[in-house]
């Protein structure tokens, strides 16, 4: 029997960690919540990571004050020597080096997100998919800010959720973006409701396949039953197969068709039906966000608001009241009739579809990045007919660059965000939009999206 498989949470997990080796590895922001709320608990804690410790953040480097014994250039597992309990970071694979010697000793593993959650007694709504889910997960906490329990919105979305989990409250809701990373390392993580968004092809240089990427999304509902809620999207294939491999009654949404059990568009607004009882929730004009996709992230964000017992007028009022996501086709400037947009968060080709289809003006592209193994085929048929120019940068241009050309689409390189940014502005006339909306990872040029997203809206702000 594996003792880490808990019966308990919150204080009572907490206090049985007082004493116990633990190692965490991966020194990120997760990792370092991780470190934190372990300390507190009274564990005996280990930080690893592969860079060195004087290329770790300043936070990271901070644990070492707090008496948490921190180890640079593991590569081969150092960090773990010992350790009955392992944390792992989502960037950090569960096939890593850095964990054989836990492997092999027969150490169990678990990620943040599981660690935080054992720390918690709050009902959890978590949030996945390929896109949207930021979005969604700060709309369906924007929405239960209109109800009176505390409501924390935490996870992926760049908050770790480690960060307050000792803290928070038993009777408040925790909304919470979790990513397939995250879902590969979870145990006994049980949502109260789950949610799938989509699932498009995404990170296959780490899953593999997209077959496995799947799985590892499914793992959201592993330990559901039937008194929890699954909220799923009828619209995309891949989400609709995944009904079948849930035991929590499944809430359907769609912007396509009306559903028997689930919120959909009919007639220019959002409509529930629970229970044979159908309810009009608002008009889709009073929705801020650019986008079907983004109707879509506002139809799931209604179906988690009516599952914890929202009222329709106050989900009408959250909806009219929100303004997206920094990073999220982001309206940054207009500049002599040219709109510049921030979607650095639109990490992979579907992703930058989604946002190149909000648009009826003429766009210059900047992407670029890191490509994860993508087919950029699906881009360029998208961009054909939408964008003017594209401009791409980074690791993997050429490879974006070779569809788009074929499309037609004229395509210039840029060594830097700046060199892009100054020739996608000369390219745009008045009328047009200038998007960056890479397609693609930033690590190769930049800490993470938001880094990239804040250079770029800073040199937005400073065109003269």
């Amino acid at each position: 029997m594996n003792l880490d498989i808990v019966m308990t949470r919150g204080r009572a997990y907490l206090e049985g960690l007082a004493g116990r080796r633990v190692a965490v590895v991966g020194l990120a922001r997760s990792g370092v919540a991780a470190a934190r709320l372990l300390q507190a608990a009274g564990a005996r804690v280990s930080a690893s990571d592969t860079k060195p410790l004087s290329a770790l953040g300043d936070e990271a480097r901070g644990l070492a004050r707090l008496g948490i014994h921190l180890i640079g250039d593991d590569t081969a597992g150092a960090g773990v020597a010992g350790a009955d309990l392992v944390v792992v970071s989502p960037g950090v694979s569960i096939d890593s080096a850095q964990l054989a010697p836990a492997r092999q000793a027969g150490a169990t593993i678990i990620g943040e997100i599981e660690l935080a959650w054992r720390a918690l007694e709050a009902d959890t709504i978590a949030i996945t998919g390929t896109n949207g889910k930021t979005t969604t997960t700060a709309l369906t906490g924007a929405l239960l800010a209109e109800q009176h329990r505390p409501v924390l919105v935490a996870g992926n979305i760049g908050t770790p959720l480690a960060g307050q989990a000792r803290t928070f409250p038993p009777d408040g809701i925790v909304v919470c973006e979790v990513s397939s990373f995250q879902l590969e390392t979870i145990e006994t993580f049980q949502p109260r409701v789950a949610v799938v968004l989509n699932v498009t092809p995404d990170h296959l240089d780490r899953h593999g396949t997209f077959e496995a990427y799947l799985d590892a999304k499914a793992r959201i509902f592993a330990n559901q039953t039937p008194a929890d809620c699954a909220v799923l999207n009828a619209d995309d294939a891949p989400t609709r197969t995944l009904g079948d491999r849930t035991r929590a009654d499944v809430l359907w949404f769609s912007r396509t068709l009306p559903q028997d059990h689930g919120v959909f568009v009919r007639d220019g607004w959002i409509v529930a039906k629970l229970n044979g009882h159908v309810e009009m929730i608002c008009p889709l004009s009073d929705i801020f966000l650019r986008g079907q996709h983004n109707v879509e992230n506002v139809l799931a964000a209604t179906a988690c608001a009516l599952w914890t017992g929202l009222a329709p007028e106050a989900i009408r009022r959250g909806i009219a009241r929100f303004r997206g996501v920094p990073h999220r086709i982001e309206f940054v400037r207009d500049l002599h009739g040219v709109h510049y947009y921030n979607d650095s968060k639109g990490t992979n080709v579907a992703s930058t579809v989604k946002a190149l289809e909000s648009f009826s003006e003429s766009i210059v592209l900047i992407a670029g990045g890191v490509g994860k193994g993508q087919d950029f085929g699906p881009l360029a048929e998208a961009a054909r007919g939408r964008v003017r120019q594209a401009v791409v940068l980074g690791q993997d241009a050429s490879k974006i660059a070779a569809p788009l050309e074929r499309a037609g689409i004229a395509v210039r390189h840029a060594v830097s965000i700046e060199a892009a940014l100054h020739t996608a502005r000369d390219a745009a006339a008045p009328g047009d939009v200038v998007l960056l909306s890479p397609a693609c990872a930033s690590f190769d040029m930049f800490d993470n999206f938001e880094h990239r997203g804040d250079i770029f809206r800073g040199l937005v702000q400073a065109l003269a």
